[in-house]
């Protein structure tokens, strides 16, 4: 047999010429999981939620799944996503209404029946709110009795009995409750590797809190259904002063919105204190514009694109477009791009 040895300078040139490996650089996936506003119901739009997540190039950005916000419909969302209820590392509510909160019972019976042996689940949300109302604003009340029904019906107790693995309490007993006292200045509140998350105390209903989520792709502010704390005009901006001081150099801006055409004024029927307690379009682009963000992600839409009422609302001119928001937005002074909300809408940064 005959043996052939290379030049080394022809093999460098071989060398030189083979593909590199791929390099793994940070990225920063936000999806929105659901764009529903309020209780109301158009064409299977899910409830109002946000999904962040971050890694690697090479493992799809998915190193850390962190959810905010969890209205109906989220885990099924989550399912087309490809994201296990054993995977998400922190749930993140801004505030107890329903149409943010109730998919966490579905995301906790899923993970209780296939990894209650798995980590549990960090619960982050604002201590208990007295409202001026004169009752009390509990996440900590509605996490501990979340599995409640299903304990008093029988079906824990049923399924424990197929699978001793599972946990005898129910959902309730894989959470980890991370509670916190909303400040109008921003304060870290969770953090893991190289991703914090901070909160900042805004206006909706008692107890409601605004995040942002810092990491080394990138920053994104998860508004909620923050407002101004003025309740009703006179007032210079319908936005949380809050939110903008928590806003100040971050990408992405995801927040909930009031489409001006509701207005009282405009004959929609919505009452005032419903529309006063939502940012609108055009105002949240000022702020959007003012922080120097290159995204806003608009979502939790009052009314949904198509729709001619927004629950027993009516649409003032008929059905909104996506056309009708980007204008609103650009109306007050945004020029970065403008995302109008569908459910499972998602931008990466950096982008591709």
């Amino acid at each position: 047999m005959r043996h052939f040895i290379l030049p080394t300078s022809l093999l460098a040139a071989i060398w030189l010429l083979l593909p590199l490996p791929a390099q793994s650089a940070p990225c920063l996936l936000v999806t929105l999981t659901g764009t529903m506003s309020g209780p109301a119901l158009r064409n299977g739009v899910a409830g109002a939620g946000t999904l962040v997540r971050y890694g690697e190039d090479s493992a799809d950005c998915g190193t850390l799944k962190l959810q905010f916000d969890a209205g109906r419909g989220t885990e099924l969302r989550l399912s087309q996503l490809d994201v296990e209820p054993g995977q998400i590392d922190a749930v993140f509510l801004t505030h107890m209404h329903s149409d943010h909160t109730e998919g966490l019972v579905d995301l906790l019976l899923a993970r209780w029946n296939w990894s209650s042996g798995g980590a549990a689940l960090d619960v982050v949300c604002s201590s208990d709110a007295p409202s001026p109302l004169g009752f009390t604003l509990s996440c900590g009340k509605f996490v501990a009795h979340i599995g409640d029904a299903f304990v008093q019906s029988g079906e824990i107790a049923q399924r424990v009995s197929e699978d001793k693995r599972r946990l005898a309490g129910g959902p309730a007993e894989l959470v980890h409750l991370i509670t916190f006292e909303p400040t109008d200045e921003p304060q870290v509140i969770w953090s893991k590797g190289g991703v914090r998350v901070s909160a900042i105390r805004s206006t909706h209903i008692a107890g409601h809190a605004s995040y942002r989520v810092d990491t080394p792709a990138g920053s994104v502010v998860i508004g909620g259904d923050a407002s101004n704390d003025s309740a009703a005009p006179p007032r210079p901006t319908s936005t949380s002063a809050q939110v903008e001081k928590l806003a100040q150099g971050a990408e992405v801006i995801v927040h909930s919105t009031m489409h001006p055409v509701m207005g009282p004024e405009r004959d929609s029927g919505m009452p005032p204190p419903v529309f006063y307690r939502q940012s609108l379009a055009p105002d949240l682009g000022a702020m959007a514009q003012r922080v120097g963000a290159r995204y806003l992600m608009l979502t939790h839409l009052a009314p949904q694109v198509g729709a001619t009422h927004h629950g027993p609302y009516k649409v003032p001119g008929g059905a909104l477009t996506e056309a009708d928001y980007r204008a609103a937005a650009e109306a007050g002074g945004f020029t970065g791009t403008t995302i109008v909300g569908s459910d499972l809408a998602t931008l990466r940064l950096p982008a591709k």
